[in-house]
């Protein structure tokens, strides 16, 4: 089967850079004209947007911290007048959150992670929904530490791990609507994210070292899940987290 996003409209947040930028170049490769949201760097933005252009695709730039509601609302107002009342795919890729031991957390860390890394995907989806008629596919990236407890890792792995929970449960609302939702959660990617780890190095080098496919997870790695995920090829893949880390998570 050929893969064709021909005609199909997607939204990528936190589409500027790593992960993010990786998917929306890989939706705009395949055809489909790719909405990429950023908050803060629109070099960034501009420079993905050239990307898709250069591989045959359309790109629209969207300013909006997702962290918040109206600014979701505005986003999506802005991608209607733009291009209509139609969205086909949906990825909640922006994340932010702050890396603390669980000890120094404040319930503004706490509230401001989650905020952006789960909560956000509830207004996503209802705004997706509704232009999803004939339906659509709904993807959230997650990660690891959902799963495993990581240093310095509690707000984002707690709200990574509620991420994952809200698309089960949007998923099971949705599928008879036609509207598919999954996660995809990555292994260690090297990635701008990494900076905030003052270990980082040490990081990047045990996860080499561990990971039974013998290198690290790249952003296109995951690129091409999502791809595989919004295809017809995975029609029947409704509420799972595809882990995409060269088989890191099943060591003990």
């Amino acid at each position: 089967m050929k893969l064709d996003l021909n005609g199909k409209i997607a939204l990528v947040t936190g589409g500027s850079r790593g992960i993010g930028r990786a998917i929306a170049i890989r939706l705009g490769e395949y055809g489909a004209r790719v909405a990429i949201n950023y908050v803060r760097n629109r070099g960034a933005a501009e420079e993905t947007a050239a990307m898709i252009g250069d591989a045959g695709g359309e790109a629209l730039i969207l300013r909006a911290n997702v962290g918040k509601r109206d600014k979701v609302e505005e986003m999506f107002a802005a991608l209607r007048e733009k291009w209509g009342d139609r969205l086909d795919i949906l990825i909640s890729n922006a994340a932010s959150g702050v890396i603390k031991p669980a000890m120094e957390l404040t319930t503004h860390h706490w509230d401001w992670t989650m905020s952006i890394n789960a909560a956000t995907l509830l207004p996503l989806a209802q705004n997706a929904k509704e232009m999803m008629p004939d339906g659509g596919q709904i993807i959230a990236v997650s990660s690891i530490g959902s799963v495993r407890a990581v240093p310095m890792y509690a707000a984002v792995g707690a709200s990574k791990a509620a991420l994952e929970s809200l698309v089960r449960h949007l998923a099971i609302e949705l599928i008879s609507e036609n509207v598919r939702v999954n996660a995809v959660s990555a292994g260690v990617v090297d990635t701008d994210a990494l900076t905030h780890f003052a270990n980082r190095d040490s990081i990047i080098g045990s996860s080499e070292e561990k990971t039974p496919a013998g290198r690290l997870t790249t952003p296109n790695d995951v690129a091409d899940v999502v791809l595989f995920l919004v295809s017809p090829l995975a029609e029947m893949v409704v509420g799972q987290t595809v882990v995409v880390d060269g088989g890191y998570s099943i060591l003990a």
